[in-house]
């Protein structure tokens, strides 16, 4: 009877929000007012879940009445849950995330959500379809990071497959937002929540994919450069020493391009042009069109690729 319970909807979702600018967005569109921000991105995220059936905790941290508001605009009440947070910040925001996803017998698939990431419309269905029928295929995160292009830290041999006609490959390391199995996360539970104690986000993940962090070189390079990359494989070691030396290897996979970016200044996705795309949502937002809005109209994956 669990098992059936558990497809109830086909993702769960914990949504993180926060009525402050992070310091990486500031200069890009919207970012001088935080709600209009946050409004364009989640817009943008419905958009993207296209027809999936999804229920959605919105983690709202120090946030005023009309955050809450926000998702209830955009989701249906008997689809949405509320859960105000006295202002936590964000290690105990992303253990809460680990709290309901594991507690939670919606879905068996679950995905941590940021407030500041846009998405591209109707593309999130994709991806979950590649966790579902993909190859080794334990995590997938849609934000192509430029850091796996630009640092030596992630200079290394990587897979690349082809789903979909999307190309797909593995990356060492990602942000927060991401998307697995409920099982998935309970199998490596105590080295997620590594995070939440203290642990660097880039340190979590080298331990889950298990990359670089036999090499001690590596370390000694970045030190004897006195580059802080260093300080991640101390990290790695220090939290996560278990899963380094004990644990099985996870892969972690990101579409190429991204089917999102992370609202960081200078470290978009590449390959897409996602602030005209939001500033198009934002035209939208002010006109008062309804989703499907001006997103889907902008995005030619033929003429943006």
């Amino acid at each position: 009877m669990r098992s059936t319970e558990l497809r109830t909807y086909d993702l769960a979702i914990a949504y993180r929000i926060y009525p402050k600018m992070s310091k990486p967005a500031i200069g890009l569109p919207f970012s001088e007012d935080k709600l209009k921000f946050s409004e364009i991105c989640l817009r943008s995220f419905k958009e993207s879940l296209g027809n999936l059936r999804v229920k959605l905790w919105a983690l709202l941290d120090g946030c005023p009445e009309e955050y809450a508001a926000l998702f209830q605009r955009y989701f249906e009440d008997q689809d949405l849950v509320l859960v105000p947070l006295p202002g936590v910040g964000n290690q105990a925001t992303f253990e809460k995330q680990i709290e309901i996803l594991l507690q939670q017998e919606d879905s068996d698939l679950i995905y941590f959500a940021e407030d500041d990431y846009f998405y591209l419309p109707d593309q999130f269905p994709l991806m979950v379809r590649f966790l579902r029928e993909g190859q080794r295929v334990d995590f997938v995160t849609p934000y192509d990071h430029p850091d796996c292009y630009q640092l030596e830290l992630h200079h290394e041999p990587k897979w690349i497959t082809v789903f979909e006609g999307h190309h797909w490959r593995t990356a060492a390391s990602t942000c927060l937002t991401f998307l697995t199995r409920k099982s998935t996360l309970a199998k490596y539970e105590g080295t997620i929540r590594t995070y939440s104690r203290g642990n660097n986000d880039c340190a979590m993940w080298l331990s889950l994919t298990k990359r670089r962090v036999f090499n001690p070189l590596a370390a000694l390079r970045f030190f004897a450069k006195r580059e802080f990359y260093w300080k991640i494989f101390v990290q790695a070691w220090l939290f996560c020493w278990r899963q380094i030396l004990f644990g099985r290897a996870a892969k972690l996979w990101v579409p190429m391009p991204g089917l999102a970016t992370h609202l960081a200044a200078g470290l978009l996705s590449p390959g897409i042009d996602f602030l005209g795309l939001m500033r198009a949502e934002g035209v939208a937002l002010e006109s008062g069109m309804d989703i499907p809005g001006i997103l889907s109209e902008s995005f030619d994956s033929t003429r943006q690729l």
